[in-house]
């Protein structure tokens, strides 16, 4: 059961990370070549924010359920392990910003009145979301 939650996890991240990357693309595209933002725009975004409030939630069950989890606190010097460190608490913690600013570029999206300032919003706040994530990935499992 375990291993099928964390498999869902990893594969779900490529699906979150494409789209993040889509929507980023998207806005910024539309940022710069200041077209209209369109029901095609607002899908991208919403089902975007939607798949990686998601991979949240399957992520937060990985943390509570597996052993590389939130039991690792228990363990002499965790904090000394960058592997153990990384996974239990620098993971989920810039992840969860991450989360926190996505969803505030879509709340903050919803309140501009001008096509610009729409993907001005969604731009930035995905983007930073999508830093944020990538630079917290546990590189060495995605690459094995």
């Amino acid at each position: 059961m375990e291993q099928a939650i964390l498999n869902v996890h990893s594969y779900l991240a490529y699906i979150a990370l494409a789209v993040l990357v889509l929507a980023s693309f998207n806005a910024t595209l539309g940022l710069t070549s200041k077209k209209l933002f369109t029901d095609k725009d607002l899908r991208i975004s919403l089902f975007t924010m939607i798949i990686c409030h998601i991979q949240l939630l399957v992520g937060l069950i990985v943390y509570f359920v597996s052993e590389k989890g939130f039991q690792a606190f228990a363990i002499e010097g965790a904090m000394k392990n960058s592997d153990l460190r990384l996974t239990m608490l620098e993971h989920p913690l810039i992840n969860i910003i991450a989360l926190v600013l996505i969803t505030i570029g879509w709340s903050k999206h919803k309140k501009e009145e001008s096509n610009n300032g729409k993907f001005k919003k969604i731009a930035v706040f995905y983007t930073l979301g999508l830093v944020l994530i990538l630079s917290r990935l546990p590189w060495s499992s995605w690459l094995n």
